[in-house]
């Protein structure tokens, strides 16, 4: 028989194990001493000083997001707080048509979108886009004015206007450390988009003193291994610039040699081109990958539909794997907006005359506007070959480097709004001003009274 040692006694402060599963009555405060008492609620005190601190801390923003600037919008803030104190304030700033009079969406195309909401064709619908919109598309590719290319419906992605096109093509493009070679000047997206895909932008320079044509000498210095996406706009935003066929044909010879490299050619304003001079990228490019971006917000005057469209010309069949990647991505959010499909459908096969007619006003606008640039001292311009953008260089001294003030002072002291050139590259546009000719002459006039008074008081 075993005997069992007998336990020596224990003192107060000896700890005693629970028996499993059994719970522990916290001591009460009238059982602790002092030191204990005020330790106990110094903690208390700490955790619930911390408590609220975490509950109140600023949860901050990534910094993909935290660093984005959209200087077309961004001017509207102090616009907006002007007139709601009851200033009338004359927008040259957004390239919106259905912002100013006179410029409607065309009826057929309006009927269209609306008989298809009267038809309940409202549901989704393919996530590469409406097999007749992407049919027609395709035959419009093929049929451009100076000559087409082979596009095919399955070419043909439609998305949700040519901004997600564009998010789309950088996260199917590319890995952390590649390039996307912009214009300078450029559409805003394409400087803040890339980095959100762990890329980033470099610039390349358009010639301010010869039509802001490509510097195709800057190109070729700038083109690398890490180069994977090179974007032409043509016509330009913002400076209206148009390039040549012998331009992107030297282009393509550039991209040649750099087999890792796709072009993106966005056309959205190709329509808007008055010399009727726009050649499809696509079609001179036998072998070098090309990405046609358009949609119906420009030359369709439709933007708030947000339908746009990406057409893959890849002639050598070099990107099998980013169309994968893509079509993994369009089927991943659904689908553009079935009924603005519909619309722009009828855009593309319907008549279009009344084009002529809009373009005839555009074309008057401009030469008004250049008319009063030329008589300003303080501004020169460089006449824009499309789009309905002017980007004008502030000459006088006081504002020639200091264009964003420029903007701001002009508005609170003529309540006129532009957009400052250093939003669209701060290397390439600062001293400029983007200035959008949608406006009918009797509002151009106005504004330009008011810029003249400026200039003048400056």
């Amino acid at each position: 028989m075993i005997n069992a040692t007998k336990s020596s006694p224990r003192s107060a402060d000896d700890e005693v194990p629970a028996p499993a599963g059994a719970s522990v009555p916290a001591p009460s405060s009238e059982s602790l001493p002092a030191q204990a008492k005020a330790s106990s609620g110094t903690a208390a005190d700490n955790n619930a000083g911390r408590n609220t601190a975490a509950q109140n801390a600023v949860i901050e923003p990534a910094e993909r997001a935290a660093c984005i600037e959209y200087a077309i919008r961004d001017v509207v803030v102090p616009a907006t707080e002007l007139e709601a104190k009851g200033h009338r304030i004359l927008k040259l700033n957004i390239g919106d048509p259905l912002a100013y009079p006179g410029l409607p969406t065309p009826e057929p195309m309006i009927e269209a979108y609306a008989a298809a909401l009267r038809h309940q064709e409202n549901g989704y619908s393919p996530s590469y886009g409406l097999p007749a919109l992407r049919q027609a598309i395709a035959a419009d590719e093929q049929n451009k004015a100076n000559g087409g290319w082979s596009c095919r419906e399955e070419d043909v992605y439609v998305t949700t206007g040519v901004t997600e096109g564009l998010q789309l093509l950088f996260s199917a493009f590319l890995h952390p450390g590649d390039k996307v070679l912009a214009p300078g000047p450029h559409y805003p997206p394409y400087m803040a988009y890339p980095q959100m895909f762990q890329g980033s932008t470099v610039e390349y320079r358009l010639d301010p003193d010869h039509g802001w044509r490509l510097d195709l000498e800057d190109v070729r210095a700038k083109m690398d291994e890490k180069v994977k996406l090179l974007v032409v706009i043509n016509p330009n935003n913002p400076t209206g610039g148009i390039a040549s066929r012998e331009t992107l044909m030297e282009l393509l010879e550039i991209v040649r040699q750099w087999p890792q490299c796709t072009i993106i050619s966005d056309e959205i304003y190709d329509g808007l081109n008055y010399s009727d001079s726009h050649v499809s990228l696509a079609s001179l490019s036998p072998d070098v990958p090309v990405i046609t971006c358009n949609g119906v917000s420009k030359v369709y005057y439709a933007p708030g539909w947000r339908i746009g469209y990406l057409a893959l010309h890849d002639p050598r069949g070099r990107l099998e794997k980013v169309r994968d990647a893509l079509e993994k991505l369009l089927r991943s959010r659904l689908c553009a907006s079935t009924p603005a499909q519909l619309g722009y459908l009828a855009g593309l096969t319907g008549p279009k005359d009344w084009m002529l007619e809009y373009r005839h006003r555009l074309l008057q606008q401009r030469d008004y506007c250049m008319e009063r640039i030329a008589a300003l001292d303080g501004m020169e311009v460089e006449e824009p070959g499309g789009s309905f953008y002017m980007f004008p260089r502030l000459t006088h001294p006081r504002w020639a480097t200091d264009d964003k003030t420029f903007v701001l002072d002009l508005l609170h002291q003529e309540k006129v709004l532009l957009v400052h050139g250093s939003g669209f590259s701060q290397q390439y546009g600062t001293g400029f001003v983007r200035l959008v000719f949608l406006p009918q002459v009797d509002v151009l006039e106005q504004a330009f009274d008011g810029i003249e008074r400026f200039l003048a008081s400056s």
